[in-house]
């Protein structure tokens, strides 16, 4: 089995891409790169089991038609005002989902600094409808949204400060490839994974994307499956990192 992580960012030169085979007697980081083009992703990810990618694959529903009353000039549509819709418009489903089961917030894709990397998703995910993709924003085909701080707090491995203090990211780094005693790396690529972040978290990204590969990830509620198809769901993985290696 193989696996693509993704930490997308606005630009190409801020993608970092990792590639993990899967054999039943352990798993290989067979590709890790920085500053990677979305056809890159696209071609490599071909043979994939499951896709990672570390963004929002939408926008709130109520946001959405928010901004589009806003722009088309038309008031009164929506009964709340004031902080409750400000809350309501700031968050997805799974967002609140991602609160319940982590403790935290993710950033708002409406209103924090996601605005960009949201757009270039949205241009990637068409990207892989072109080439004959059937994507599924909520999750049930090969293209997973993942959230790799929450996996990484799930599992127990989350270093604060691994984001901005280069000592906490080689930490980080350690931690997650001292869980993976059977995940061959080279010592170029542990390098790489210690000095960024960006690498760090794509290969954070392959890993939820092999749990979403063997089911192994919160399924989306039968009430919530209509608006995961249109905002996206977090694809939280239910096992352990130690589960993930094993099996072909």
């Amino acid at each position: 089995m193989k696996t693509v992580g993704v930490d997308l960012a606005a630009e190409p030169t801020r993608t970092a891409m990792a590639v993990i085979e899967w054999g039943a007697d352990g798993a290989r980081l067979s590709h890790v790169q920085l500053g990677t083009s979305d056809t890159e992703i696209i071609e490599l990810a071909a043979d994939a089991a499951s896709v990672g990618i570390d963004c929002a694959f939408g926008w709130p529903i109520e946001f959405v038609e928010f901004v589009s009353a806003h722009a088309t000039r038309v008031s009164g549509t929506h009964a709340r005002t004031g902080i409750d819709l400000r809350r309501r418009l700031a968050y997805r489903h799974t967002d609140r989902v991602v609160r319940e089961q982590t403790g935290r917030w993710p950033l708002s894709v409406s209103t924090d600094r996601l605005g960009m990397t949201a757009i270039h998703c949205a241009e990637l995910l068409d990207g892989f409808a072109a080439a004959g993709e059937q994507v599924d924003r909520s999750g049930g085909g090969r293209l997973a949204e993942v959230y790799p701080a929450a996996a990484l707090r799930a599992w127990g491995l989350l270093t604060p400060g691994y984001k901005t203090k280069p000592e906490a990211r080689i930490l980080a780094a350690q931690a997650v490839l001292a869980a993976l005693p059977r995940l061959e790396t080279t010592a170029e690529q542990r390098s790489l994974l210690g000095r960024s972040d960006d690498a760090l978290d794509a290969l954070v990204a392959s890993l939820i994307a092999r749990a979403h590969a063997l089911g192994k990830t919160l399924p989306v509620p039968p009430e919530l499956l209509d608006a995961a198809k249109i905002e996206g769901w977090v694809a939280l993985p239910t096992c352990g990192i130690g589960e993930l290696a094993g099996a072909a």
